[in-house]
């Protein structure tokens, strides 16, 4: 493939300034509506966002193939200490939330759109939403810096999914790849049977482990120091000033508030979606004890294609991810021997919408992986 020609250095730093890619999906709203009314293709054009995440980022994928950059050890510390990588994370909170604002003028003033074009505008607005504020609100969770950690709640409550904070690290990432956690698929699992428990399973596990730490504490759950309050206050407050800023510029206030909880859904339905397929049919298995064994890379599926890198900061290298939760995007690395998705995360995002499908690819290739365990998969 292209890349794999690249000397080392020059495939570091092509891929350290790659990552400025984040901002083409923050423009495609402002795109659509520039398309649009240049060609007359208003339906089309409001559909501009999800052509290019689930259609050009795949092909250009195809094209660039696997990414070639692994750092090495002794790379690492340095890396990890480069603010560039910090700032392009922290930068995604203002930038997401004048996305949201600007594209909800745009739609205010977008007079030909039909109310299914307005439908599918807000839907790639969710899109967007899933990469910056899902995705990256993903990343700063996981970091050890006031700055970082508050910066990840405020980007998931812009999704209405605050909740994914708490629920995710205290709890996905304790019960990964085991039958307590609702973000791990089973075995023959469709989409559709998934869904509707990770809805509500993730939500109500968020409150349910914030109480415990909130009792570990001495406070109570209604203690001004729970954050998740906190977080769900400011999703509020956003979903009012949109309203507001509709009903200021000639528009209807609940239409504001509609299109944020809108975009939000759409946003977290693409994270649960994700994580369906990052860690279908994989299990940890249960040690003489009762315990089960530790997370390791072969607990997630991992993907390595260079442009979906970029684009997700690294989601997809998803094994090193829970083997070394703290690790940064920049420095995470591929693993041969974990099990590895045939094709980067937007292909398989459209593949899993299609249960027949899906498990035509992904249940032979389970099975492949578990072969000298002799037992069933569909009980795990």
């Amino acid at each position: 493939m292209l890349l794999d020609k690249l000397k080392p250095e020059t495939a570091i730093k092509l891929k350290k300034y790659g990552y400025f890619i984040y901002l083409l999906p923050l423009l495609l709203p402002a795109l659509s509506y520039y398309w649009a009314h240049a060609t007359g293709m208003h339906t089309f054009f409001a559909l501009f966002p999800l052509m290019v995440v689930y259609i050009i980022v795949p092909i250009v994928d195809l094209i660039l193939g696997k990414d070639p950059v692994n750092p090495e050890e002794d790379q690492v510390p340095g890396m990890n200490q480069e603010s560039f990588y910090r700032w392009l994370t922290l930068s995604c909170l203002p930038l997401y939330f004048i996305c949201i604002f600007s594209s909800a003028y745009l739609l205010l003033h977008w007079p030909e759109l039909s109310v299914l074009g307005q439908v599918f505008y807000v839907i790639s607005l969710g899109v967007v939403g899933g990469i910056i504020a899902i995705n990256v609100g993903h990343e700063l969770i996981h970091k050890n810096t006031k700055l970082e950690q508050i910066s990840g709640g405020l980007l998931l409550s812009l999704v209405s999914y605050a909740g994914f904070k708490v629920e995710h690290v205290y709890g996905h990432h304790v019960h990964v790849s085991t039958p307590e956690d609702a973000s791990s698929s089973r075995f023959n699992q469709s989409l559709y049977q998934f869904l509707p428990n990770a809805y509500v399973h993730n939500f109500l596990n968020a409150w349910k482990l914030q109480s415990k730490r909130m009792q570990k504490k001495g406070k109570t759950l209604l203690s001004k120091d729970n954050e998740l309050i906190w977080y769900y206050l400011h999703t509020v407050v956003v979903s009012l000033l949109l309203g507001a800023f509709f009903q200021v510029l000639g528009g209807e206030f609940w239409m504001g508030v509609g299109v944020f909880f809108l975009q939000s859904f759409i946003a977290f339905t693409l994270l649960e979606i994700i994580n369906y397929i990052e860690h279908y049919g994989l299990h940890r298995r249960k040690m003489s004890n009762g315990k089960y064994e530790r997370v390791t890379p072969e607990h997630s599926w991992n993907s390595n294609f260079f442009l979906t890198n970029m684009f997700l900061f690294q989601l997809q290298r998803h094994s090193d991810h829970h083997a070394y939760a703290a690790r940064r995007y920049q420095v995470l690395r591929h693993y041969d021997e974990s099990p590895q998705l045939p094709f980067g995360y937007a292909t398989m995002f459209v593949i899993a919408l299609f249960p027949p499908l899906w498990k035509a690819i992904m249940n032979p290739r389970v099975e492949a992986y578990y072969q000298d365990e002799g037992q069933s998969l569909v009980s795990q």
